[in-house]
């Protein structure tokens, strides 16, 4: 093991705005051994997610954030390569934080097993794993979706929205995705079963949405943040529920955040608007995973990842996220299975 060089990127400076080269710090150092209770983990995809972003800042969050000069937090899949942990094998496929570098030690705590011969490595980052999880229980908990719901999701076409999207279509809802780009749209509808699509760059939102939801939406899953809440906010129903998932078009603003001015609309339709972190919901995991399995097995959930390869173009596939580059889950492969 000594003779293997783990290469790892560390935070080295606090962004400001976006994320640029000299945030970051190229590093490297010798694997050591497990010790007893410890496993290595070759890792071999990286997730990579807006909430990124906010790690980065040194602010109060829902996770303490990342320190200057370590290794920036991700999730990520590995192979076990050695162990001297009871319940971890060599050749074990693996899910857990492993962070972007190529190889992790751990001492095997908030690591999940995981089957390539279940489901390709990429889908346990994206459908089954966090993104999943936080579209399965954001929308049916948090939404608290009922069948019948008109439903509109932004950023519908990245990993969490696709399938907030497709839940609410199995669960016989109607849906409306907000997104960027006109192939991202026609994806939507033509190939994951979206009733409609508005293209944020080339419409006027709010007007779209009248025209798609002529008696407002019973559900609004938020992913931007900025104008287009503001605009889903214009046209609730009556007892509308607004999940508060992400705000990506917030996170790299060097001015203050942008709040709805709208807001005054949650009153007078008797709405909700409830923030939610995935992270409280851990404990059913297993059993959302479970169900989203079945679907996809059936056909009825449709799963797609955007794969760049190599650890180096980290801090520029990372940017793909802000700049509305990536369809469906964007994973970092590191290195060969």
């Amino acid at each position: 093991m000594t003779d293997i060089i783990n290469h790892q990127i560390r935070l080295a400076a606090r962004p400001v705005g976006l994320p640029k080269p000299s945030d970051w710090n190229f590093t490297e150092e010798k694997v050591v051994e497990p010790a007893e209770g410890q496993l290595l983990v070759k890792v071999l995809y990286l997730s990579l997610d807006p909430a990124m972003r906010g790690w980065m800042n040194d602010a109060k969050s829902y996770i303490p954030p990342v320190g200057l000069g370590e290794v920036m937090r991700a999730g990520a899949i590995g192979k076990v390569i050695a162990s001297k942990h009871p319940k971890f094998a060599v050749g074990d496929e693996v899910s857990g934080a492993f962070g972007v570098q190529e190889y992790a030690l751990s001492d095997g705590k908030g690591l999940i097993k995981v089957s390539s011969k279940l489901a390709p490595l990429p889908v346990y980052l994206g459908t089954l794993g966090m993104p999943g999880m936080t579209a399965y229980f954001g929308i049916l908990d948090v939404g608290e979706l009922k069948e019948g719901d008109t439903v509109v999701v932004s950023g519908a076409a990245g990993a969490v929205g696709t399938v907030v999207g497709q839940i609410a279509k199995i669960k016989g809802c109607r849906v409306i995705g907000i997104a960027g780009g006109a192939d991202k749209c026609e994806w939507l509808v033509k190939e994951l079963g979206f009733d409609a699509a508005i293209d944020y760059k080339s419409e006027d939102v709010k007007k779209a949405l009248r025209e798609h939801c002529p008696k407002g939406m019973d559900v609004y899953f938020d992913n931007v943040g900025g104008d287009i809440l503001d605009a889903a906010l214009t046209q609730l129903a009556r007892g509308a529920r607004i999940v508060i998932c992400g705000a990506i078009s917030q996170y790299n603003n060097t001015t203050p955040v942008k709040g709805p001015s709208n807001y005054l609309s949650l009153l007078v339709n008797r709405a909700s608007m409830k923030g939610m972190v995935v992270f409280d919901y851990a404990d059913r995991y297993a059993d959302a995973a479970k169900e989203m399995a079945g679907w996809m097995m059936a056909g009825k959930l449709k799963s797609r990842e955007d794969i760049v390869e190599g650890l180096n173009t980290f801090p520029d596939t990372l940017l793909k996220l802000f700049k509305g580059e990536n369809t469906g889950k964007l994973v970092l492969k590191v290195s060969k299975d």
